[in-house]
């Protein structure tokens, strides 16, 4: 199993690639001081995705819509490339920001990283009765505010290394891990 993971003062990014997916799991806050790890994880996802993505959201503290519409324009970009994102493990203060958003609506939303990983087609955590009735992505491929202040997730062709590697830290954990994160 390779991992990969990112240390920072606010928020650590640890990377894990069981067969068929990658696992990317934010921990700390995530806001827009610290959004930086999670944007460049993101980023390389899109632009090199694997066959399924899971966001496994059980260490965040703190989610801001800086981190929702990251999400949201993450998942926009790799329906693109025919790849689900699937938001796992949410605590009670990320399910909140996704009701209250609507952002459930558009996310797939499992309540583990075990569910995530073995489910069937991503959908929905709460997908209505008929697939008639699911709302679609926003226009834009974005979050709520539709537009791109927060520096979201876009799809590129480019292999150049993302302007936030400039503002992590990367090193080699014991048993192939890496971390990358905001350092204060």
């Amino acid at each position: 199993m390779d991992a990969r993971t990112a240390i920072g003062a606010l928020l650590t990014v640890t990377l894990r690639r069981p067969p068929g997916a990658l696992v990317v799991r934010p921990e700390g806050e995530l806001d827009h001081d610290s959004v930086g790890p999670l944007r460049e994880a993101l980023e390389r996802a899109v632009a090199d995705p694997p066959a399924r993505l899971v966001v496994d959201c059980g260490g965040l503290d703190f989610c801001d819509s800086t981190g929702l519409n990251l999400l949201l324009r993450a998942n926009a970009a790799l329906q693109q490339a025919g790849v689900p994102l699937l938001v796992a493990a949410p605590g009670r203060v990320m399910l909140q920001i996704l009701e209250i958003t609507g952002a459930d609506e558009v996310l797939a939303v499992r309540p583990t990283v075990e569910d995530a990983l073995t489910d069937g087609p991503a959908g929905n955590a709460a997908a209505p009765a008929s697939s008639d009735e699911r709302p679609a992505a926003p226009p834009g491929g974005g979050g709520p505010s539709g537009g791109t202040e927060s520096g979201g997730v876009e799809p590129s062709n480019s292999t150049e290394p993302s302007a936030a590697s400039s503002d992590s830290a990367a090193s080699p954990e014991p048993g192939g891990a890496e971390r990358h994160g905001e350092q204060r």
